[in-house]
């Protein structure tokens, strides 16, 4: 008998609690667009067509340092990974020393552009990933198993890539097991694609791939190879305000390293400032001739 009561009691209020109040119910209607003025799945578009300022995307991602170009060639031996030492934000020069290659371990090597901060940040901890690894299982990562988790991370930032701090990193290597260099590009989303010969991101990379088809030999050799990538991203400075060239008042040279069977090993900068006298040299000799 009161079990029954209290039963009805709290279905009673049960009721009472869950009864929906009239004045707190809310219609929500979709928006509805003209053929015309519809902007589809794009939200950002949407928001330019409202006529929202976009603050964060107009000033502060704009005015970020933002590293620029970088390229990658394969030769006889392995690979060349190269990159230019300027940082731009909007149409400043932020930094004329930045460093845009780095060795991932002893065997691979990594170029980044796009958002500086965001760039480094990745590369400091790709090689955190890779030396945890190797610690944990006592070999090294193979080089697809490398390039598969660069490809994850970059996945991993794409809403902020969405947001203008994009990092567009190329990834190079010498693989033990089929003993050769191999070289790897990517994509905003991570998407991943190996490169048969060359590959080239950042602003001034349009140019810095001109170059190198036009001069690309087989079985091209270490010192060639340098020359090659050294015009490569010297014409991309000439055509591309946002890459740096040679510095020769500041002794400032972009970074070339290799990557071959020995490991990797950056190319000293006596070498790297001789392969771009040498270009030098050669474009006043055929001004001088009126070429």
């Amino acid at each position: 008998m009161l079990k029954s009561s209290l039963n009805r009691t709290f279905k009673k209020a049960d009721s009472r609690r869950y009864r929906p109040i009239a004045d707190t119910i809310i219609k929500v209607t979709l928006p509805r667009f003209s053929p015309d003025q519809d902007p589809g799945p794009n939200f950002l578009a949407l928001v330019d067509d409202t006529g929202i300022k976009d603050i964060v995307r107009g000033s502060l991602i704009d005015d970020l340092p933002h590293g620029t170009t970088c390229v990658a060639l394969k030769f006889d031996e392995g690979v060349i990974l190269a990159g230019d030492r300027r940082a731009t934000s909007g149409h400043q020069i932020s930094h004329r020393t930045m460093e845009k290659v780095f060795p991932a371990d002893h065997y691979s090597g990594i170029a980044i552009a796009g958002a500086a901060g965001p760039a480094l940040d990745m590369v400091r901890l790709f090689q955190l990933q890779l030396e945890h690894y190797e610690k944990v299982e006592g070999k090294s990562l193979s080089l697809d198993g490398k390039a598969n988790q660069l490809s994850q991370m970059i996945r991993q930032n794409l809403p902020q890539a969405m947001q203008g701090l994009a990092v567009i990193p190329l990834f190079a290597g010498f693989d033990l097991r089929l003993g050769t260099g191999r070289l790897f590009q990517f994509d905003v989303t991570g998407g991943r694609y190996e490169e048969a010969i060359f590959a080239a991101t950042g602003s001034g990379s349009v140019h810095a791939t001109t170059v190198i088809k036009m001069a690309y030999e087989e079985q091209l050799g270490e010192s060639a190879a340098i020359d090659l990538v050294a015009n490569a991203i010297f014409e991309a400075a000439d055509e591309d305000s946002a890459t740096g060239g040679p510095d020769l008042i500041r002794d400032v040279y972009p970074i070339i390293a290799k990557i071959t069977s020995d490991g990797y090993e950056a190319i000293p900068n006596e070498d790297v400032s001789s392969a771009f006298n040498s270009i030098i040299d050669d474009r006043r000799s055929k001004v001088s001739r009126g070429e």
